[in-house]
C-alpha cells in the first residue's frame, strides 16, 4: 500500500528484532484511539505503533506488550497517566478532520447560539496547538456549515492557528492531506470543502481556497511570557497539548490563553486534559470544555 512505511523484507527485519505487537493487542489500542480521540488506526498503522510504543516500554523497563497492555488498562491514576502518554505517542502528528466530534458537535448546538444571542456578529477563533491545520480547517467548516444553515445569526468569523514548529505550519498551509484524513466525512462535506486529487495510487485532497481564505498562521512558543495575539477571541481550541507540562506550567499557559478570550467565551481542551485544582475563571460546561465568568 501507499502509506506501508517498509518494504516486506525491511518488515521482517525490523519484526525478528523487536518486541512484537500482535494483531489483537493492536486492535484493542486502535479501537481504545478511535473511541477516545477520533482517530481511526488501519491494518497498515500497526508496525508505525509497534515502533512508536517501544519508547514507552523502554521507559517503564517491560519487555514485552503483554505488560504493556496490563498495565495500560489496570484501570487507577496510573493506567490514566500512560493512556495519555500513548495517546500522545501514537497520535503525535497523526490527526483527522473533526477529531473528538463532541466538541464541534457543542460548538455548534451551544457555543455559537449563545454568542450570536450575545450580539456577536463575527466569531473570532484561536486553534493553539494547531499541528498540521485539521483542527483549524475543522473550525473554519463548522463556521460555514453553521452561517449557510442559520442564516442571519452569525455573518462572519476567522481563525488564527499557531504552532511552535515552522514544519507543521508549513504543512497546514499547504492544506493537502491523504484521503483517509476525511474517511469519516459525509460526501456532502467532502464535495463542498476539499478538492480531490487524480491519483490513484497516493490518493490526496486539498482544503479549498474559501476556508484556507479564513485560515491564518502563526508562529508561538506557550513558553513565552506573553502572547503575541491581535484582538479578542470568542473560542479557543487547545488540544492534547497540555500533557507535555507540568501541572504548574499548564495553569499558566491556559491563564495566558484565556487572557485573549472575552467573557462568556469557551475554551476546549483535549480529551484527557483537566482544569482540576487550578484557580481560573473558568467554569465546566461539557467534558473538557469551558466557559469563562
Amino acid at each position: 500500500m501507499a502509506n506501508e512505511p517498509f518494504t516486506p523484507e525491511e518488515k521482517k527485519v525490523f519484526l525478528a528484532s523487536q518486541p512484537e505487537l500482535s494483531k489483537a493487542q493492536f486492535d484493542a489500542i486502535a479501537e481504545f484511539i478511535q473511541s477516545n480521540v477520533g482517530i481511526k488506526m488501519p491494518e497498515q498503522k500497526q508496525i508505525m505503533v509497534q515502533s512508536r510504543l517501544l519508547s514507552r516500554l523502554k521507559a517503564l523497563k517491560m519487555s514485552n506488550f503483554d505488560d504493556y497492555i496490563a498495565y495500560v488498562f489496570a484501570g487507577g491514576p496510573q493506567s490514566d497517566e500512560e493512556i495519555a502518554l500513548m495517546i500522545n505517542v501514537i497520535t503525535t502528528n497523526l490527526t483527522n478532520f473533526f477529531r473528538e466530534k463532541q466538541h464541534f458537535e457543542y460548538m455548534t448546538e451551544k457555543a455559537l447560539p449563545e454568542l450570536a444571542e450575545l450580539g456577536y456578529k463575527d466569531v473570532n477563533i484561536w486553534s493553539a496547538g494547531c499541528s498540521s491545520g485539521e483542527e483549524p480547517y475543522t473550525l473554519s467548516i463548522v463556521m460555514q456549515e453553521f452561517m449557510r444553515t442559520k442564516p442571519n445569526t452569525i455573518s462572519g468569523y476567522s481563525v488564527l492557528a499557531t504552532d511552535i514548529s515552522s514544519n507543521v505550519l508549513g504543512k497546514a498551509m499547504n492544506a493537502v492531506y491523504p484521503m483517509e484524513s476525511v474517511a469519516d466525512l459525509s460526501m456532502e462535506l467532502k464535495k463542498r470543502y476539499f478538492l480531490k486529487s487524480k491519483d490513484k495510487e497516493n490518493p490526496l485532497v486539498r482544503v479549498k481556497p474559501e476556508l484556507r481564505s479564513k485560515v491564518e498562521f502563526q508562529r508561538l512558543n506557550f513558553m513565552d511570557s506573553s502572547y503575541p495575539i491581535k484582538g479578542e477571541k470568542q473560542i479557543i481550541f487547545c488540544r492534547n497539548v497540555l500533557i507535555y507540562f507540568d501541572k504548574p506550567t499548564q495553569e499558566a499557559v491556559i491563564r495566558k490563553l484565556i487572557s485573549h478570550l472575552v467573557p462568556g467565551g469557551y475554551l476546549f481542551l483535549g480529551h484527557s486534559e483537566t482544569i482540576f485544582g487550578m484557580d481560573l475563571p473558568l467554569k465546566t460546561v461539557a467534558p473538557t470544555s469551558f466557559k469563562k465568568i
